[in-house]
């Protein structure tokens, strides 16, 4: 059926985004809450970013990740947000064909870089706790900016393989998708052709990145724990937790939400489920990270003092 629908139907140019709710009442409310979030988003980031810039005391590999996390993340909102703030205040939210193409490439490739960059900064927090006479030695500037370039390599790969599978697809007379963006697997909810291929890929790629990434965290995580475990000294004990706490929140908000949005009954049903648990990693973690890192650091309420003495001196 699938195959005649390809040969009497031609393909679509663009695609209809069904949005986050479809009632009206709510569009201007949202619309409102959603803009607040964004603004918190790009001022969040871009006030760590410049903070981590400005203040030499956070010239440190640590510090090096997190510029890139927030960097990720401040990126990572233009994918989608502007395009969902217009489908609150316009009556048919269109995008076409392109630009959900441009759109699914660029949500993978920052949401497969995070994954990365948060697994880096586990490894991170493993050698300064557990091999601290060695952390300089081990994480030279050369060693991170090769880590960091890892990460965006594999999370350029990851999208080109994900976003070429989707543009060999065929779309007939459905152009509706339900979802406020384009993601991967609502999009192939709505093609006319064999997809397959597409789904044992994504699958693959998607699974063997939380696999991995989750296996790295864990251990790097575990080795802490058993290091933890025998210190003798509290001081020591509250440091490492201190230095971990904001990692480990983060990396439960991220895989969390992304875990509940994806790993799911493929029904009808769990549809709205997917959109409301996207709008976790999506908007709230994006918003949440520098928050985390800002209000739990040290290091950076220091570098909020200094930086605020230099501008009113």
């Amino acid at each position: 059926m699938k195959q005649m629908a390809t040969k009497n139907d031609s393909s679509v140019s663009e695609f209809i985004l069904m949005g986050l709710t479809d009632q009206p009442e709510l569009q201007l409310p949202l619309f409102f809450l959603f803009l607040l979030n964004h603004t918190v988003i790009v001022v969040g980031n871009l006030s760590l970013m410049s903070l981590i810039i400005l203040n030499s005391n956070l010239h440190t590999p640590m510090y090096f990740f997190l510029f890139n996390l927030s960097f990720i993340d401040f990126c990572y909102s233009f994918v989608f947000t502007p395009k969902m703030l217009m489908s609150f205040v316009s009556e048919k939210n269109i995008i076409p064909f392109t630009g959900c193409m441009t759109q699914l490439f660029f949500f993978c490739f920052f949401a497969h870089s995070e994954s990365w960059v948060l697994t880096v900064m586990a490894y991170d927090r493993y050698v300064a706790i557990c091999k601290p006479l060695l952390y300089k030695a081990i994480m030279l500037p050369r060693i991170c900016c090769l880590l960091m370039f890892v990460s965006y390599l594999i999370g350029f790969a990851s999208a080109m393989v994900l976003a070429g599978l989707m543009i060999r697809l065929n779309f007939c007379n459905n152009n509706i998708i339900n979802h406020y963006m384009c993601d991967i697997f609502p999009v192939l909810r709505i093609s006319c052709s064999n997809t397959y291929l597409n789904e044992l890929v994504s699958t693959a790629v998607v699974g063997t990145a939380i696999i991995l990434c989750s296996l790295i965290i864990f251990i790097s995580y575990a080795m802490i724990l058993f290091n933890i475990v025998h210190m003798s000294s509290g001081k020591g004990w509250s440091k490492a937790l201190g230095t971990c706490g904001s990692h480990i929140i983060t990396v439960s908000f991220f895989y969390g939400s992304g875990l509940l949005a994806y790993v799911k009954p493929s029904s009808a049903e769990t549809v709205g489920q997917g959109k409301f648990f996207s709008v976790f990693y999506t908007f709230l973690v994006p918003m949440l990270n520098p928050l985390i890192y800002s209000l739990r650091n040290k290091d950076v309420k220091v570098a909020v003092k200094k930086t605020i003495k230099r501008i009113t001196s």
